[in-house]
C-alpha cells in the first residue's frame, strides 16, 4: 500500500454527456470529460470555450464613471495639465500603470509616473508621494489598482487643490474615497457585466475609451497582470488573456523577448504558465524587494539593449527573492520542528527577527502546503516593537473572520477568507497563536486538516494520444476559477521503471493496461522506485504533456501524486548485502520478523532495531503493518497465522535459509539403502572423522548424510555412541517416512518450494490467498 500524499475526491463525469460533446463538438473524450468539469451541460454552453469568443468583451462605457473619467481626462489634455499615474509595486500594478502611460502619451499628455515603496510607504495612496506630487506641479491624479481604500490620502489631494481619479478592483469599504471620480468594476455592485477584472483590466478599458477604439496593443501588459494577479480567469478577463496571449507570442516590444531569454522560455510557446510561473515573479520580486518603477520602464522600453538590461536586472532580483524565501522558509520550518507550542498549534505563527514583509506571504503559502495548516508568519522589529506578516489558510478556515475576532490584538488587518495580512504587538504574537488555536479547535475537524486534491477527469489509457493533448490547448488559458485539469489514471499496472538523474532523484515509468502503454515521469519521486512493486494496481494523479524528441512526438503523464490500495510484496530472496536492501525499507515503520534464534543472532548487528522473534505464542496484533519476513518457519502455520491476524500493507520477502533442504533434495530410497549397507558394512563407524571422503565417495552433500543418519537414528536402525555409528541388527522395520525429521524435511521442502523458490506471481499469489482469508 502507498498512501497518496493528499486525499483524492475524483469526480465521475456523465458518460452520456460526453458521447454527445465527442460527436457534436468533434472533440476527444478527454476534452469533453473538461468541458463537462467546468460546469458545461449543453453543446451550447461549451462551443463558446472552444474559441476566442468576443461577445465576452463588454463597451468600456458601460462602467460607471467612465464618462466622467474620460471627460476629465480629456480636458487636462486640452488644457495641458500635468497628470500622474499612481501605480502600485505588484506584477498587476506594473502592467497597469504602463497601459495607461502608453495611453497618455500616445495622447499628447504631460504625464508622470510613480509607485510607492512597499517598505518606505506601505500599499495604496500615501500623503508624503501626494504632497510631493502637489509640489512638482501636478493637477490631475489618476490611481492604478489601487486607491479604493484610499481615504484620508484622496481627502488630503483634494485639500491641496488636485482633482482624483481612481481606477481599482479590490474590495470596497462601506465608505469610498471623496474622488472625482471612481472607475470600479463593483462599484456600485452588479452594475458592470463582469465584476472580476484585474486593476490592469480597469486599466485597459479606460486606454480604450480614451482611445475610441479597441488598443491592441496593450492586449499583452494585460495578459500578463491579469494572469498575476490570480483574478477568475472566465468571461472577460479569458477573453482579454487569450488575446494578450497571442499578442505576447507575436510581439515586437523589446521587453517581451529579452524578458523571454531571461526566464528560458521560447516567445513562441508563450502560455499562461510562462506568465503565472515565469514573468510574473520577475515582476513581482522588484517590488517584493524594493523600488518597482524599474518594471515600468522596462515594459516601456523601447531599446533592446535597455530592455535586455532590465530583464537582466528582474531576473537578478527574483533569484534574491528566492533565495531570501527559501532562507526564510527553512527557518520557520526549524521554528516549527523544534517548538512543540508551535507545532501542535492547529494555526502556525512563526515570527522572525527582520524576515522581509516583502515575502512572508509566500512563505506562508510553502508552510501551509507542507504542514495543511492555517499559517501566520511575522517579520519582528523590536525597534518599532511590532510584528507585520502574512498569513495563508486552508478550506474550512475563514482567515479574515478569525482574525476579525481579535481586533484588540490586531490594530491593522485585512484580507479575504484564504489570505490576510497584519501588524501587531510584540507582545501579543504568543497570545494570538493561542487565541487562533483554540478557535480552529472550534471550527475545523480532523477531516478538514486532510489536505484534498479534487480530480475532475479521470481517463484511461487508450484516450490519451498526442492528437487529445493538443487539442486541450483550445481550452486554454487555465487558471483561477477554470482551473487546469487534475487527470487520474486508475488501476494501471508498471510495466518498468527506473530512477534518473545525476541525482537519480526523478522517475521514469511505463505504465500498461490491457489496452495500452504510457510513458510517465515524476519529478523528485525517485524514492517511489523502492515503494512501487510489480504486479499490483497503480493509481496516479497529475498532467498530460507532449515529449517532442528530435521530431518524434509522444504523450506523457507528469505524476503528481501516487496511491496503491492493495498491499504490496517486495522481493528481496537471495539479496546477501543486508545494508543495500536495508536501505529501502521505512525501518521505524516496519517489523523485522525471524522464526528462529539462529536467525534472529545472524542480524542482530546489521538490523538498527529490536528483531520480533515470531512462535505460536506470539500476540500477531501488535506487529506493524509492514513485515519483513528473514526467514521461513519450520510450521507453516505459525506464518499463516501471523498473516491472518496482523493488517499487513507491505511485505518483504527476505527468507534466509542457510542449508536449503530444497536445493540440497530429498535421498532417495537407493541412496538410503547404499548408505545402510555401507554402515552395516563398517560397525563403530566414526562419521565425524571419515564424513568428508564419505560426502565425495557417494556424491552427497555433508548435510545430507548428516540427515540420512538422523533419519536412521530416529527409526532405531543405527545406536551412536561417543560419536560412533553402529547398525542395530535386531530393529522391526519401518517406513523412513515415520521418522520426525524425514516429515519435517518433506515439508521444509515443500515450503522451500513455495516461498522460497516460487516466481514472484507466484509468491504474491501465495500470500494473496492467505491475506484475503
Amino acid at each position: 500500500m502507498i498512501q497518496s500524499q493528499k486525499l483524492w475526491t475524483i469526480q465521475k463525469p456523465n458518460e452520456e454527456l460526453i458521447k454527445q460533446f465527442t460527436s457534436q463538438l468533434k472533440i476527444s473524450s478527454i476534452t469533453a470529460k473538461i468541458l463537462i468539469a467546468r460546469g458545461c451541460e449543453t453543446v451550447e454552453q461549451a462551443k463558446p470555450l472552444l474559441t476566442i469568443n468576443s461577445d465576452d468583451y463588454h463597451d468600456p462605457f458601460l462602467m460607471a464613471g467612465m464618462e466622467e473619467a474620460v471627460a476629465r481626462i480629456e480636458q487636462a489634455l486640452d488644457s495641458g495639465e500635468k497628470i500622474l499615474v499612481y501605480g502600485d509595486y505588484d506584477a498587476d500594478g506594473i502592467t497597469s500603470t504602463t497601459v495607461l502611460l502608453n495611453v497618455l502619451l500616445d495622447l499628447g499628455s504631460d504625464v508622470d509616473f510613480v509607485i510607492p515603496n512597499r517598505f518606505k510607504h506601505g500599499y495604496g495612496p500615501n500623503e508624503e508621494l501626494f504632497r510631493q506630487a502637489h509640489a512638482d506641479g501636478v493637477q490631475l491624479i489618476i490611481t492604478v489598482d489601487n486607491g479604493i481604500s484610499g481615504i484620508e490620502q484622496v481627502k488630503l489631494a483634494r485639500e491641496l487643490g488636485m482633482d482624483v481619479i481612481i481606477t481599482d478592483h479590490h474590495e470596497a469599504g462601506d465608505v469610498l474615497p471623496d474622488a472625482n471620480v471612481i472607475v470600479h468594476p463593483r462599484v456600485p455592485e452588479g452594475h458592470y457585466p463582469f465584476g472580476e477584472l484585474a486593476g490592469v483590466g480597469v486599466a485597459f478599458k479606460l486606454a480604450h475609451a480614451l482611445y475610441g477604439e479597441l488598443p491592441e496593443h496593450l492586449f499583452e501588459y494585460v495578459a500578463v497582470g491579469t494572469i498575476s494577479d490570480l483574478v477568475p480567469l472566465v468571461g472577460e478577463n479569458r477573453y482579454l488573456v487569450q488575446r494578450g496571449l497571442q499578442a505576447l507570442q507575436q510581439s515586437h516590444n523589446p521587453w517581451v523577448p529579452a524578458l523571454s531569454e531571461a526566464s528560458g522560455v521560447s516567445q513562441k510557446d508563450i502560455n499562461e504558465e510562462t506568465v503565472g510561473f515565469y514573468f510574473g515573479p520577475r515582476l513581482n520580486a522588484i517590488g517584493r524587494l524594493g523600488d518597482a518603477q524599474p518594471g515600468v520602464h522596462f515594459l516601456m522600453s523601447e531599446n533592446p539593449i535597455e530592455a535586455n538590461d532590465l530583464a537582466k536586472q528582474l531576473n537578478d532580483q527574483n533569484t534574491e527573492r528566492k533565495k531570501i524565501v527559501e532562507e526564510i522558509a527553512n527557518a520557520a520550518i526549524t521554528m516549527i520542528e523544534s517548538s512543540p507550542q508551535i507545532k501542535d498549534s492547529l494555526v502556525l505563527v512563526v515570527a522572525g527577527e527582520n524576515w522581509n514583509p516583502g515575502v512572508v506571504g509566500i512563505v506562508a503559502s510553502r508552510l501551509v502546503e507542507k504542514y495543511y495548516r492555517p499559517t501566520i508568519v511575522l517579520s519582528l522589529n523590536h525597534e518599532k516593537g511590532i510584528a507585520k506578516g502574512s498569513a495563508r489558510s486552508i478550506e474550512g478556515f475563514h482567515l479574515y473572520n478569525e482574525l476579525a475576532k481579535n481586533r484588540e490584538l490586531l490594530p491593522h488587518f485585512g484580507g479575504h477568507p484564504m489570505a490576510a495580512g497584519m501588524t501587531l504587538p510584540l507582545e501579543h504574537v504568543d497570545e494570538l497563536r493561542q487565541r487562533l488555536h483554540d478557535q480552529a479547535s472550534a471550527c475545523l475537524t480532523e477531516e478538514q486538516l486532510i489536505q484534498k486534491l479534487h480530480i475532475d477527469v479521470p481517463i484511461t489509457l487508450n484516450e490519451i494520444s498526442v492528437e487529445a493533448i493538443e487539442e486541450i490547448r483550445q481550452l486554454a488559458p487555465f487558471g483561477t476559477e477554470f482551473p487546469k485539469p487534475n487527470f487520474a489514471i486508475q488501476n494501471v499496472k508498471v510495466k518498468s521503471m527506473r530512477k534518473i538523474g545525476s541525482a537519480e532523484n526523478h522517475l521514469k515509468m511505463e505504465l500498461e493496461d490491457a489496452y495500452a502503454t504510457l510513458d510517465a515521469i515524476g519529478f523528485g519521486k525517485g524514492y517511489l522506485f523502492d515503494e512501487i512493486s510489480y504486479g499490483i494496481d497503480l493509481s496516479l494523479v497529475g498532467d498530460l504533456q507532449i515529449n517532442e524528441w528530435q521530431g518524434n512526438k509522444k504523450p506523457q503523464f507528469m505524476i503528481q501524486d501516487v496511491g496503491v490500495k492493495e498491499w504490496q510484496l517486495y522481493d528481496y530472496r537471495g539479496k546477501s548485502q543486508t545494508a543495500h536492501w536495508l536501505a529501502k525499507i521505512p525501518i521505524e515503520q516496519t517489523d523485522f520478523i525471524a522464526f528462529t534464534e539462529q536467525t534472529k543472532q545472524e542480524y542482530t548487528e546489521a538490523i538498527p532495531k529490536e528483531i520480533v522473534l515470531v512462535t505460536a505464542q506470539t500476540d500477531f496484533t501488535t506487529i506493524q503493518r509492514n513485515l519483513v519476513l528473514l526467514d521461513l518457519p519450520e510450521n507453516v502455520a505459525i506464518l499463516e497465522a501471523l498473516l491472518q491476524t496482523a493488517k499487513i500493507e507491505r511485505i518483504y520477502a527476505h527468507f534466509y535459509t542457510k542449508n536449503s533442504a530444497y536445493f540440497n533434495g530429498m535421498p532417495t530410497r537407493d541412496h538410503f539403502k547404499w548408505y545402510y549397507g555401507f554402515l552395516k558394512k563398517r560397525p563403530a563407524f566414526n562419521l565425524n572423522q571419515h564424513i568428508q571422503q564419505l560426502s565425495q565417495h557417494i556424491g552427497l552433500n555433508i548435510e545430507v548424510i548428516k540427515f540420512m543418519t538422523k533419519v536412521f537414528f530416529e527409526l532405531g536402525f543405527v545406536t551412536i555412541e561417543n560419536g560412533l555409528t553402529t547398525v542395530n541388527d535386531h530393529a522391526p522395520k519401518k517406513a523412513l517416512s515415520e521418522a520426525p525429521s524425514y516429515k519435517m524435511r518433506s515439508k521444509q521442502i515443500e515450503l522451500e518450494q513455495k516461498l522460497l523458490y516460487a516466481t514472484y506471481s507466484e509468491l504474491k499469489h501465495w500470500f494473496d490467498e492467505r491475506l484475503s482469508s
